[in-house]
């Protein structure tokens, strides 16, 4: 079936308003590594189950909105699929966890999908011939996979892949999720460890997964390196190239360096939904974090909880001044763009929030993405396109206060004279304006302006 265009040829259809360059989709890579070696050289782009199914999605449900997804997203870029956390547990039942759970496992303390949910991982299959359907549609397979060995196989003894070692001989019982009960965590000085891992991620290579939301790991981080170390070291032994994504956040500052050696994505927050005061907090994080961006390392501020949420008991609570907010703050910041909402629900709304192809290639192609200081409740930030002369200015109103603020920006700040402005959202020219640009925005809205010199 046709899906329409792909990323790149998305990103190349932008470079007509002289958005991106031709040498890449993404921004220069490190000297030391073309862009064409790295995972995620542009901010991964995609769905997850998470905001909108919580631990409950089925087989059937996972079908349906991937089919959605090649239709309606993948022709703007949107190309990986995942599914989220307890994929193995048949009683999984919402946001809340079973207290004993009982997963799915195989002979050597692996993972399985839950039958009763996956009827297709029967007889060994485990998520192969979801993944063979994901990949038919043209977009990538991601699953969630929580840090450490479960519980249940520890409880049973099981013994690990390719040794003589057992899930007790590795296991750090100590070592426990506060606020999820399905494992313990791996003690990397034991041998068997890494060759546990290294089992994990074969069998998730033999699926053809291709994203993995690795959880309990951000926090506390240093407790569980040697953990997010195995997990690379375990990739890369499997012979598959698998995004690793790093989960949930606060991921502290001062492991910036070491995140970013050993993950492509690293949650910067905890679970980020549909409420200002989490949506305002993102804007000083994002900001932190501008220091640790590069290609194929990306600071994540987590899903985009838009659409219908919370299995299908109600929509997005953002207003639709904060919904574009949160849009061009994911854009301008260059975070992953996630989308969290169940699209067999997906309005038209919200579809086109998600699918404007002049804000998307912001954050698919742009450079020097720069915070600008605070003033006066007035966040700013600052780019360049890739190809051609184009700024990107994104300016939003914080204000808690009921009132509309007039905003203004010094074109001197960028070395400019005089410009001229196309709204990005609006997808249409503004004029031409010297010295300063001047707008006016409602509390919690936000501009996202194009500038070219003339």
């Amino acid at each position: 079936m046709s899906t329409g265009i792909n990323r790149r040829e998305l990103l190349a259809a932008a470079g007509a308003f002289g958005l991106l360059s031709q040498s890449t989709t993404s921004s220069a890579a490190p000297a030391s590594k073309s862009s064409a070696a790295l995972l995620a050289p542009t901010p991964p782009m995609g769905w997850n189950s998470w905001n909108s199914f919580a631990t409950t999605i089925t087989e059937e449900q996972a079908i349906a909105n991937a089919e959605i997804m090649a239709r309606e997203l993948l022709p703007f870029g949107y190309d990986i699929f995942t599914i989220d956390i307890q994929w193995y547990e048949g009683a999984a039942k919402g946001y809340d966890y079973n207290t004993k759970p009982i997963p799915t496992l195989d002979e050597h303390a692996r993972l399985l999908p839950a039958p009763n949910r996956f009827p297709s991982s029967v007889k060994g299959a485990g998520f192969k011939p979801i993944a063979d359907k994901v990949h038919a549609l043209g977009l990538k397979f991601g699953v969630h996979l929580m840090r450490g060995i479960p519980r249940l196989a520890v409880e049973r003894n099981l013994p690990i892949l390719g040794g003589k070692w057992k899930a007790r001989d590795i296991a750090n019982t100590a070592s426990i999720c506060p606020w999820n009960p399905d494992m313990y965590g791996v003690d990397m000085s034991k041998p068997g460890a890494q060759e546990y891992y290294n089992s994990v991620f074969a069998l998730l290579a033999s699926w053809d997964i291709d994203f993995v939301k690795m959880d309990d790991m951000s926090r506390p981080y240093d407790a569980n390196a040697p953990e997010i170390e195995a997990a690379q070291r375990a990739i890369q032994a499997s012979g598959r190239p698998m995004i690793l994504s790093l989960s949930p956040g606060e991921t502290p500052l001062a492991s910036g360096e070491h995140v970013r050696r050993f993950a492509q994505m690293w949650r910067i927050s905890d679970d980020f939904w549909d409420e200002w005061p989490q949506l305002k907090a993102q804007f000083t994080r994002l900001d932190n974090w501008s220091m640790f961006r590069q290609p194929g390392r990306w600071p994540d501020a987590d899903m985009l909880p838009l659409g219908r949420l919370q299995m299908g008991k109600r929509d997005c609570n953002f207003t639709a001044d904060e919904q574009r907010t949160l849009m061009t703050l994911w854009s301008i910041a260059r975070s992953p763009l996630i989308m969290g909402g169940d699209l067999r629900h997906l309005d038209p709304a919200t579809l086109a929030l998600l699918t404007n192809r002049e804000v998307l290639a912001v954050n698919q192609a742009s450079r020097d993405n720069k915070p600008a200081a605070l003033i006066e409740e007035v966040r700013t930030w600052t780019a360049r396109a890739e190809q051609g002369e184009m700024r990107y200015l994104a300016m939003f109103n914080v204000s808690d206060k009921a009132e509309t603020k007039a905003v203004h920006f010094d074109l001197s700040r960028l070395g400019l004279k005089s410009v001229k402005v196309r709204d990005l959202w609006a997808q249409r020219d503004i004029g031409t304006v010297r010295d300063r640009v001047s707008a006016t925005l409602a509390p919690h809205a936000c501009l996202l302006y194009g500038l070219t010199p003339v």
